[in-house]
């Protein structure tokens, strides 16, 4: 069973004036870090928000865990995103509410069985995981750097132990430094959590063939081309071979 299967999706904004999907065919296996990367435009945000059942494709299916999630009642697709964990662009975290809060939020939401203590007591050993110290636990987010917040974001998106883990653009405006430091925790974070899927959209090339097992660019709405780095570096596809000489070269 694969994690996610987008089969002959098509997405239109504007009544079929226009589509920016066209035919998206993708296959993301299970247990895999798979990275989808593509210039501006191509699609990987619309792709994204497909998986995550924000948008209704025009037509075609998109299944998760093997379920078409057009098909679901609002109650089933509510519960089928629990099972989706989503560290967004710049993190988006709740501006007034402290670290702890923030990571405590879907808890609060959707564990309602769960005790005050039991939902602390997830958050902190989510937090901890992520690399947060109990020192910053109560800060807001506007007293945390950016890497800070990236690791609150990753922890909340933790929270609900989810089976998919979903990163939007994790290293975008971020230093060198920083960028690595992330791309460190997205491999740490998939290697402690086994059985986990993780989905990462970047335009970052040297992140994404660092981290990438498989990996997925797109290109005017379709997959132009899916594999393995090598995959990749054995490409005669003339796209593919301009984005390799952006400074990527084969280890």
């Amino acid at each position: 069973m694969f994690a996610v299967e987008i089969n002959d999706v098509h997405k239109s904004f504007d009544e079929g004036e226009t589509f920016v999907l066209k035919g998206m065919n993708l296959k993301i296996p299970k247990d895999k870090i798979t990275v989808i990367i593509g210039f501006s435009g191509t699609g990987k945000s619309v792709l994204l928000k497909h998986m995550l059942g924000l948008h209704m494709p025009t037509s075609g299916e998109v299944r998760v865990l093997d379920k078409n999630i057009w098909e679901m009642s609002s109650d089933q697709l509510i519960q089928m995103r629990c099972k989706l964990g989503v560290l967004f662009q710049h993190a988006a975290l709740f501006d007034d509410l402290t670290v702890m809060e923030n990571v405590m939020f879907p808890l609060i939401e959707h564990k309602k069985s769960l005790t005050y203590k039991q939902k602390k007591d997830i958050a902190i050993k989510k937090l901890e995981m992520s690399g947060m110290g109990s020192e910053h636990f109560k800060k807001l987010p506007s007293e945390l750097s950016g890497g800070m917040r990236k690791r609150v974001g990753l922890a909340r998106a933790l929270a609900l132990d989810p089976e998919i883990l979903l990163y939007d653009e994790p290293t975008t405006g971020l230093d060198p430094i920083l960028t690595e430091m992330v791309d460190n925790l997205i491999l740490d974070t998939h290697k402690s959590h086994e059985g986990t899927t993780s989905v990462v959209v970047t335009h970052d090339l040297m992140a994404g063939f660092r981290i990438g097992e498989y990996i997925v660019m797109l290109d005017k709405g379709k997959v132009l081309l899916s594999g393995t780095a090598e995959d990749f570096y054995n490409s005669e596809i003339e796209l593919v071979q301009r984005f390799l000489s952006k400074g990527l070269k084969k280890q």
